[in-house]
């Protein structure tokens, strides 16, 4: 659950936010080893000074054991001036040696190690550094049950300087005896490296936040680059092409996948413009035949002229018929679906529809083809098919050939068609038009299927070759 939400959180994020948040998190991250680093130097410097502390308490320990009795009430007032006298001996004394630092230095430079102490007896005053027992203390178990870290205030063993000490507090006897040492400040090697740190984390900050302000800027210029070619689709506008590569590397996927959704409107739209066009002749060839049959029905004299006027009106309007349901079946997508078209089959049946009327006029219709088979659609593959075959033949001279020929070509096949007539731009612009939807249509078709189409001169007659691409 966790995890989803976060991906979800991460997801609703930009690369300028993110790359914000790593630095954050980098800065953040130098800042705990900072801070874990220092709590780990601080409680080495305890660690120390309690040893310290606790071999001076065993040093003190032992002199009054043997220099005094001290058991409980009989401790007196003089016992108590005693104690003050034999502390400051005690202290310049050999146990002195222990200390690395004296207080004088201590209070001068600022450096740990020296040593404090306090004697309290039942009566009288309290021999050594009063402020031990005044000053607030923290217990420190993970040193030592009697271990406390105590903190001086300027004036109260140094005149202008605040001291930690760690004290170790315990009894001898009647006696209540402190014992301290001072702990060593962290030290202007710890201020560098805490400047150091803090410069890091800084510098990492602000290279993140640069990072995120040029990822911004490239995301901005390449959004906009998507945003003018989205826009120019919106009014009709299809020429316009979001750069791929070199502006936002997060983005070129996105700006591929925008391009080819471009091209492929624009072809869906040429393939629409072409359609259109040629549904139009469709429309308009068959509906002027009938209209003139249908008019010339109405002055014909003979019961039998007005059958075959009657008969070839209705073959016309059977032609519209079919062409609307075929226009039908494009706009409800049914020929838009691939499948597996053998182009041999196709042309031996071409071959064979168009025999009969070429037969009439003494055209011959051959075929040549090799075994080969493309991906397309196939109504769309016939009909454009039946087209070229339907103006190689209308347009043949009497006598001539029209050659239907098909062989595959690396991943693909070519479709030819040639014809012995006056050219196939004349022939489509002749009088009687085409059975078909047209040229038009046909580069359409080609377009549809990833190919191509050629016309080419034979001198005489046109050849005319359709490459398919897969």
């Amino acid at each position: 659950m966790i995890g989803a939400r976060f991906r979800a959180w991460l997801g609703r994020r930009t690369l300028a936010q993110l790359s914000v948040a790593v630095g954050v998190l980098a800065a953040l991250a130098l800042t705990g080893s900072l801070v874990v680093t220092g709590l780990a130097v601080r409680a080495e410097q305890r660690k120390q000074a309690a040893l310290a502390a606790l071999a001076d308490y065993a040093a003190m320990a032992s002199k009054l054991g043997a220099d005094a009795g001290l058991a409980e009430g009989t401790v007196t007032a003089a016992d108590a001036a005693y104690f003050s006298t034999w502390l400051a001996a005690f202290q310049d004394g050999p146990a002195a040696t222990q200390n690395d630092v004296t207080l004088e230095e201590t209070c001068r430079t600022g450096r740990g190690g020296a040593g404090v102490r306090l004697i309290r007896a039942p009566v009288g005053k309290p021999a050594g550094l009063a402020a031990l027992e005044g000053a607030p203390a923290t217990r420190l178990p993970a040193l030592g049950d009697d271990v406390y870290a105590v903190h001086l205030a300027p004036g109260e063993l140094c005149p202008r300087r605040g001291v930690d000490v760690v004290v170790v507090a315990k009894s001898v006897g009647a006696l209540d005896i402190r014992v301290g040492r001072v702990v060593a400040p962290m030290g202007d090697a710890w201020i560098w490296a805490v400047a150091t740190v803090a410069g890091a984390a800084g510098l990492i900050l602000v290279t993140a936040l640069a990072g995120a302000v040029v990822a911004r800027g490239r995301l901005t210029v390449a959004l906009e680059a998507v945003s003018r070619a989205l826009e120019g689709a919106a009014v009709g506008d299809l020429s316009r092409r979001a750069p791929e590569e070199g502006v936002a590397p997060e983005l070129d996927e996105l700006t591929r996948l925008v391009n080819q959704t471009l091209d492929r409107l624009d072809d869906l739209l040429s393939w629409l413009r072409d359609s259109s066009d040629q549904l139009a002749h469709d429309f308009r060839t068959p509906l002027a035949r009938a209209t003139a049959r249908l008019e010339a029905l109405e002055e014909a004299t003979t019961a039998a002229e007005r059958r075959r006027l009657l008969g070839e009106a209705r073959a016309d309007l059977g032609r519209l018929s079919q062409a609307m349901a075929e226009t039908l079946m494009l706009r409800d997508g049914q020929a838009w679906a691939f499948e597996k078209v053998d182009l041999t089959q196709l042309v031996r049946a071409t071959a064979e529809l168009y025999e009969p009327l070429a037969e009439t006029r003494g055209v011959s219709v051959r075929v040549e083809a090799e075994p080969c088979a493309i991906l397309g659609v196939r109504s769309l593959v016939q009909r454009a098919l039946v087209n070229l075959t339907d103006n190689a033949v209308k347009f043949s001279p009497d006598g001539g050939t029209v050659t239907l020929s098909v062989r595959p070509e690396g991943d693909g096949a070519v479709l030819t068609v040639a014809d012995e007539g006056g050219g196939f731009g004349a022939a489509a612009e002749g009088p009687g038009g085409s059975h078909g939807m047209g040229l038009p249509f046909v580069r359409a078709v080609m377009r549809r299927h990833g190919g191509s189409l050629h016309l080419q001169s034979a001198d005489p007659g046109t050849v005319v070759t359709a490459r398919f691409s897969r």
